[in-house]
């Protein structure tokens, strides 16, 4: 499953945000994601993917940050499944 359709999915489901407004540079701010919504998406990302975010991870500004945070995170993951 790709990472934007799970984070446009989860943010239509609890926002009802048009999944096609969600674009990698729209930022947080325009969706109007405060940081409890941002957990939860944090959450939700890391049941999909089965990754732990980090809790030094900075916020992302934007969706495509969130993408490469949650991109990281998985390769980090499989690194350490193959050792």
């Amino acid at each position: 499953m790709d990472i934007l359709t799970v984070i446009r999915d989860f943010l239509h489901d609890r926002l009802e945000i048009d999944p096609a407004t969600i674009q990698p540079e729209t930022t947080l701010a325009e969706l109007q994601i405060d940081s409890l919504m941002l957990v939860e998406l944090i959450f939700e990302c890391e049941d999909k993917f089965h990754v732990t975010f980090e809790r030094d991870t900075p916020a992302p500004k934007n969706i495509g940050e969130l993408v490469v945070i949650v991109e990281e995170f998985i390769a980090e993951s499989k690194k350490t499944e193959q050792t």
